[in-house]
């Protein structure tokens, strides 16, 4: 058995970083958004940091259930966030706003909907 009250805490860590990447960009359009404007890239920049909290996060969830929290739930891309994460944080410079725009728009929801999911099934 895990620590169900370490592994909730990270479980709403990771909503809370899930709601913030989205409330900051509800407003974009496009893309080119995030690279227009000094806020777009703020936001850019802001998003990501979040990205990456979020996908430390899961990894640390999945070590401390030893893979079969996450399992259970396959709709989410669990993969593909912890993975995301690992670019962020070594080929930052490399990203393209169109994949994390793509992310944004096509692959939180999913995610936030397993959170939410697993956050009722732990507490």
């Amino acid at each position: 058995m895990f620590d169900r009250e370490m592994v909730l805490s990270l479980l709403v860590q990771v909503r809370e970083g899930l709601e913030k990447i989205l409330k900051r960009t509800a407003r974009l359009k496009t893309a080119d958004d995030f690279i227009d404007t000094e806020e777009g890239e703020q936001i850019f920049d802001g998003i990501c940091m979040q990205f990456m909290a979020v996908g430390e996060n899961i990894k640390r969830i999945d070590c401390l259930t030893d893979g079969t929290l996450l399992a259970d739930y396959p709709d989410a891309d669990w993969t593909g966030a912890m993975g995301f994460r690992d670019i962020i944080a070594h080929q930052y410079f490399r990203l393209d706003p169109e994949e994390v725009f793509s992310i944004v728009k096509d692959d939180l929801k999913p995610l936030l909907s397993g959170i939410e999911k697993i956050i009722q099934k732990v507490e």
